[in-house]
């Protein structure tokens, strides 16, 4: 029996009919898709739509920044910051304990600061109707939130541009800032949670380009002006002490630069605050500083490298000063030599008076001490001091004798030897008076020959030997250095040459001499002590005067006293004839 043919499948329900027109899309779909999936995944089209994503992002936080620029633009505008001038002005009112005066203000959001305008505090009434402090403007930072939300104004920060400020010192001492946040002012703390008020604190203050001038209360001086101030105050608090830094031009030319500490700051006087700070001065003018009046004659420049300590009543300075080209004489003119003074006092800030512990003075070689007491009463300054200065080297000072006024002959100079001086410094610094006894040993004053200028005078002519220089064995005087004369007594001058020249005279501010001198020559010795007749009666010698200038000395006879020994000699012999005794000549008078 012949085997049935088995039937068709059936067809799966879960397939689709796939008609031919289909598969032959499918076959041209799936090339295409293909390379759809190559072009995407290719890496030039990543980098591009990655810089488009960029460039996407870009844009929104461009707008995003555009939009908050917009609205820092807006809100001074929506901010009236000019309503806080009252406030202001009242804060710093109560603070300083002065009418502080402020122009219109203006907020910047983008710093974070309020400037000002026309900025005003004033002086205290005792000293000036003046302002104490003007300045063009002045920028306050501020935290932004808190003046943004809440409308509080909290300070970070003060820059004063260009202020001019006002010191003033009274004839008792006090200055006119000594008061400025002191009792005067108000407390403008508030309690807190925790205990005690918390005190304004402001963390920098700057001042820039300013002017500063200093003068006495009621006086027809001019004060003295620094410019181009610059300070800088951190962590400003009238608590705790703060640091600080200032530089100056000074007057007359020179810096000055001061850094330390400062601080608390005292409530009932100002300027008696405690600091600690190291002082440095390059080039200072002494006599247009200000420091020193220039009645005294002082002069030169000076370099200042030091330190000042101060706990509000006492202060202790130290430190070094250069001089160059220093004139100590209101005749004198500036020396060419340097001089170093090395120096330590300390002062009394209330009683106005100190005292140098220390001051060493070097002239090349030449060493000396000044130590002493000054003190200022009024507007006068005036020093009690010593200056001991034992064998200094002649040659060492010979290039500061101009310096101090000392003029001698023309065409001279003093050379070799040592001098000492033990001398007192007494009275104001414009009327100083210098006394005490000087000495000199072993020297020369070469280019003046003495002896040719006692050997015009007719009694000593061809007796007093010739020679282009003088040697001084030893020379002492007692000597007082006043604004209105000079003087010189106990002369006594040993020329190993010459003999024995002694006298005392004047010399007038001008440098006019006066001296009445007695000339003991060695080859006249023994014919002057055996006939006193009219060479110096009992003295043994030829008087004479010393006339002229300090630039040139003229030696003449001092008549008056020839004749006054030649009458006392006959006197003398008259009396001896009528007792009997031997006369001058020898004989003896019955």
């Amino acid at each position: 029996m012949a085997a049935r043919p088995l039937p068709p499948p059936e067809p799966d329900p879960t397939s689709k009919k796939v008609r031919p027109i289909e598969t032959a899309k499918a076959a041209i779909k799936q090339p295409l898709l293909a390379k759809i999936r190559s072009t995407v995944t290719a890496p030039t089209l990543r980098t591009h739509l990655n810089a488009v994503m960029k460039m996407r992002w870009l844009r929104i936080t461009g707008i995003a920044l555009a939009v908050l620029l917009v609205i820092l633009l807006a809100l001074p505008f929506l901010i009236n910051v000019n309503s806080f001038r009252p406030k202001i002005e009242s804060e710093l009112t109560n603070v300083l304990g002065r009418p502080v005066t402020l122009g219109e203000l203006s907020l910047s959001l983008l710093t974070g600061k309020v400037g000002v305008e026309n900025v005003s505090i004033a002086d205290d009434p005792a000293f000036s109707k003046s302002p104490f402090v003007t300045a063009k403007s002045l920028q306050v930072g501020v935290e932004l939130m808190p003046l943004i939300f809440s409308k509080t104004l909290n300070v970070t920060g003060i820059v004063l541009d260009e202020p001019k400020i006002t010191l003033l010192k009274a004839a008792n001492g006090t200055w006119n800032f000594s008061t400025l946040g002191g009792s005067g002012a108000k407390q403008t703390t508030e309690p807190t949670k925790d205990g005690p008020p918390k005190n304004l604190s402001i963390g920098k203050v700057e001042i820039t380009n300013g002017e500063l001038a200093v003068g006495k209360a009621n006086s027809a001086a001019k004060p003295q002006v620094y410019d181009e101030v610059n300070v800088e105050v951190t962590n400003l608090s009238f608590t705790s002490e703060f640091p600080f830094k200032l530089t100056a031009d000074l007057p007359g030319g020179g810096t000055a630069s001061v850094s330390g500490k400062a601080g608390p700051m005292n409530p009932q006087d100002s300027a008696k605050t405690p600091f600690d700070a190291t002082l440095k001065v390059k080039d200072i003018d002494i006599a247009a500083s200000g420091f020193i009046d220039p009645a005294t004659g002082l002069g030169g420049s000076a370099d200042f490298d030091g330190s000042v300590t101060s706990n509000g009543s006492q202060a202790n300075a130290a430190g070094v000063i250069s001089c160059e080209k220093l004139k100590l004489s209101p005749k004198g003119s500036p020396a060419p030599k340097p001089v170093t003074i090395k120096y330590a006092m300390n002062t009394d800030l209330d009683r106005e008076t100190g005292t140098i512990t220390q001051g060493d003075i070097a002239i090349g070689k030449a060493q000396a001490r000044l130590t002493g007491g000054f003190q200022t009463q009024g507007e006068t300054q005036s020093v009690n001091l010593k200056l001991s200065a034992p064998d200094m080297s002649v040659d060492e000072l010979q290039p500061m004798l101009p310096a101090l006024g000392i003029v001698l002959p023309s065409g001279s100079q003093l050379r070799g030897g040592t001098i000492s001086a033990d001398l007192a410094i007494s009275g104001p610094l414009d009327q100083l008076v210098i006394a005490g006894p000087v000495r000199l040993s072993n020297a020369t004053l070469a280019g003046f020959d003495i002896g040719s200028k006692l050997g015009a005078l007719s009694a000593l002519r061809g007796k007093a030997p010739s020679s282009p220089d003088t040697t001084i064995q030893n020379a002492s005087l007692n000597a007082r250095v006043a604004p209105d004369l000079i003087r010189a007594d106990a002369i006594n001058l040993a020329i190993p040459s010459l003999g024995v020249v002694t006298g005392a005279g004047t010399i007038s501010p001008a440098g006019a001499l006066d001296f009445r001198m007695l000339a003991d020559l060695q080859t006249e010795r023994g014919e002057a002590r055996a006939q006193r007749t009219g060479r110096g009666a009992d003295r043994g010698g030829v008087s004479f005067m010393i006339q002229g200038t300090t630039a040139s000395p003229k030696f003449v006879p001092d008549v008056g006293s020839v004749a006054g020994n030649a009458a006392k000699g006959a006197v003398q012999t008259a009396v001896s004839g009528k007792t009997g005794k031997r006369g001058l000549g020898g004989i003896r008078r019955k």
